[in-house]
């Protein structure tokens, strides 16, 4: 048995050898392992029967969009880059200004059908720079309500808000009935993403031409609809990875946040039935919103052959077959439209789901920082709003006029 199990090994190291000797492999980064995991286990062996001679194999997950982009500077400094990165829609543009990531256009002429997957013209823009497409969208999202319908229904509210206004009144209805943590708002969720929706919702980007756009009544507006709805809401600070958990538990009962966590969260609920709804407005329905999520973007600096088995990973991640795993395992609106057409039967069964891609028309930019200095800007914001959370800031005119001088500072 012994010699047998040694012939065994020996043969099987033959094999592997022989496998690696014909495979090339490509590495590649991505951020959120709890969103991501169960779709890069789907992938990949799509990806495998399509590619057999291509090995993919995943560097350590970015906690979050902000770690991916210092992750790759880090690592373009190190001469130490992955073939493929997932990077967050708001962080495209300083890996392009720095020449870290390889336009995709060379790419896209060699292909002659590369337009049969229909990618969205307005998903696609947001990989565009100059002209030139550096990253192709892979998952977008938009922030919407998760809704506990048994403490709902209980309390005796049976229609989902459609304003702040509402979801406050929600709140005291909620609190009355005994329930001492109605609602999580997703402040602190990465690239300050829902201090954008509140100024998109009322049309107005957070930076225009390049310089602070929140100094005015909207950005005042936004700060005192935030003040309102955690005073009133008694909401807690709790961190973007702890504020799943009691929703999940059944402790929230209004839980606003990326569609891209309904796949996790249906898998981690408790016994409870979950709704989704549409984002609510600052008194009527938002006129636009930021598109969360992320896009695939390619930096090897590695051999030929590995650049091409790069952009194969590349361009099947966001086809329709790869777009379509990931709308099914999280929540993400696909990029394309041959994923929704092999989707129609899913979201009839999963309206959770679909929700966001109702609000597709509203889909506007993710403002991204320019220069150096967009995390710093991003952490500067973070603490603003975090001063809110916590009650160290009241006043919310001297917060906004602290907040438009140290970004004004900080942009080039």
């Amino acid at each position: 048995m012994k010699n047998l199990t040694k012939l065994s090994a020996i043969a099987l190291a033959g094999s592997v050898m022989m496998t690696s000797a014909k495979a090339v492999e490509i590495e590649v980064g991505y951020a959120y392992s709890s969103l991501f995991d169960v779709t890069m286990e789907r992938l990949i062996p799509e990806f495998n029967k399509a590619h057999p001679d291509i090995t993919v194999k995943f560097r350590a997950t970015y906690e979050n969009y902000e770690d991916g982009t210092n992750t790759i500077l880090r690592e373009a400094v190190a001469g130490d880059l992955p073939d493929v990165t997932f990077q967050g829609l708001n962080r495209q543009a300083i890996l392009v200004e720095k020449g870290i990531a390889k336009s995709l256009e060379p790419f896209i002429a060699k292909e002659a059908d590369f337009a049969k997957d229909g990618y969205h013209q307005a998903m696609l823009d947001l990989g565009t720079f100059n002209g030139e497409v550096y990253g192709l969208p892979y998952s977008v999202s938009l922030p919407v309500g998760y809704y506990n319908m048994d403490n709902l229904r209980a309390a005796g509210i049976t229609e989902l808000p459609t304003t702040w206004d509402e979801v406050i009144a929600a709140c005291k209805t909620l609190m009355a009935d005994g329930h001492k943590t109605p609602m999580w708002w997703g402040w602190s969720v990465t690239g300050n993403w829902f201090f954008q929706a509140l100024m998109w919702s009322q049309g107005e980007p957070i930076l225009k031409d390049g310089k602070v756009n929140f100094d005015g009544a909207a950005g005042l507006a936004a700060l005192e609809q935030m003040k309102k709805l955690f005073r009133e809401c008694d909401m807690p600070n709790l961190s973007a990875g702890d504020a799943g958990v009691p929703f999940n538990s059944g402790e929230v009962s209004m839980y606003f946040w990326s569609t891209s966590a309904v796949g996790a969260i249906e898998r981690a609920k408790g016994d409870f039935e979950l709704k989704t709804g549409k984002y609510p407005g600052m008194g009527k329905p938002p006129i636009s919103l930021p598109a969360g999520g992320n896009s695939v973007m390619m930096v090897s600096t590695g051999s030929d052959e590995e650049v091409a088995a790069a952009w194969k990973f590349v361009k099947f991640a966001t086809s329709g077959i790869g777009a379509a795993l990931v709308a099914e395992t999280t929540g993400y609106i696909p990029p394309n439209k041959a994923a929704n057409d092999l989707l129609t039967d899913f979201y009839a069964q999963n309206p959770n789901k679909y929700t966001a891609v109702e609000q597709s028309g509203l889909l506007a930019d993710w403002i991204a920082y320019p220069g150096d200095n967009g995390l710093a800007i991003t952490q500067v914001l973070y603490d603003g709003m975090e001063s809110i959370v916590t009650g160290d800031s009241n006043d919310m005119e001297a917060l906004q006029e602290e907040l438009v001088e140290e970004v004004s500072d900080l942009l080039p």
